[in-house]
């Protein structure tokens, strides 16, 4: 294959993170926040309400894969639990809080951050050698800032991530707006990600090879489709991009 670029995943693929979403804490610290701002709300009851309003954003998508917006979800609870208080705050401070919400739960729920061994080492050769991208089902709220505090920022661009468009990996239109970013067509990219479904069977969607990262050990195949390569160490990612850059058809490697 003529390979011109290379697009990846992120949790899981270029960050080793494990968070949780349902902690305990992170609505402590919100509603012990809140009650500042006016708003009176238990920790079990900003929980409740923060699943509530995304479950309503996904009622009301058509899309097949949807994606919610942790930003909106935050302002749709403040609008309904404001109170003259609330509404009573400086208009820049009100506009700030929802993405300041946001950003606190997900920081407080997060258990672990960091990179693979050797990452930035590989990823700094790949770098002298394509284009690289990165499609994230994430929230740029916390997606881009997770990716400058490990460091690897500055090795994509362009950063497609599924809360900025509603929906979300397997859908093929993620994958060709980085192609169409990166101006390089499905056969000349190769795809690097940790999940079989929404990364392999994504990306093979729109016709790219793929590379499996089994950052956690799972399945391998899903929809009768495989990975083109399969890896257990980020260390060997330039050993799968070689051969498969060598190939004309598909190779499935176990």
């Amino acid at each position: 294959m003529n390979l011109r670029a290379l697009i990846f995943d992120v949790n899981g693929t270029l960050i080793d993170i494990e968070t949780d979403e349902h902690m305990e804490q992170a609505y402590r610290a919100i509603s012990h926040f809140l009650r500042y701002q006016g708003i009176a709300m238990r920790r079990w009851e900003a929980h409740d309400l923060y699943f509530q309003v995304m479950k309503q954003q996904f009622a009301a998508t058509q899309e097949v894969f949807p994606e919610f917006d942790v930003v909106a979800v935050w302002r749709e609870i403040l609008q309904q639990k404001a109170t003259a208080t609330t509404r009573a705050l400086p208009p820049e401070k009100l506009r700030q809080m929802p993405l300041f919400l946001a950003e606190m739960q997900r920081g407080i729920s997060r258990k672990r951050i960091g990179l693979y061994p050797r990452e930035l080492e590989i990823l700094g050769q790949l770098k002298q050698r394509y284009p690289m991208a990165v499609v994230s089902d994430a929230q740029s709220v916390y997606g881009v800032p997770e990716l400058k505090s490990v460091g690897v920022y500055e090795y994509f661009h362009p950063i497609i991530i599924s809360g900025d468009y509603g929906y979300r990996k397997p859908d093929p239109r993620l994958f060709q707006h980085a192609l169409n970013r990166l101006g390089v067509r499905p056969d000349e990219a190769i795809f690097i990600g940790n999940d079989c479904y929404r990364d392999v069977f994504g990306a093979h969607q729109v016709g790219m090879k793929t590379v499996l990262f089994n950052s956690s050990p799972g399945e391998v195949k899903t929809h009768e489709v495989a990975a083109d390569y399969i890896i257990y160490q980020f260390a060997d990612l330039p050993q799968a991009i070689e051969f498969l850059s060598k190939q004309d058809a598909p190779a499935v490697c176990r």
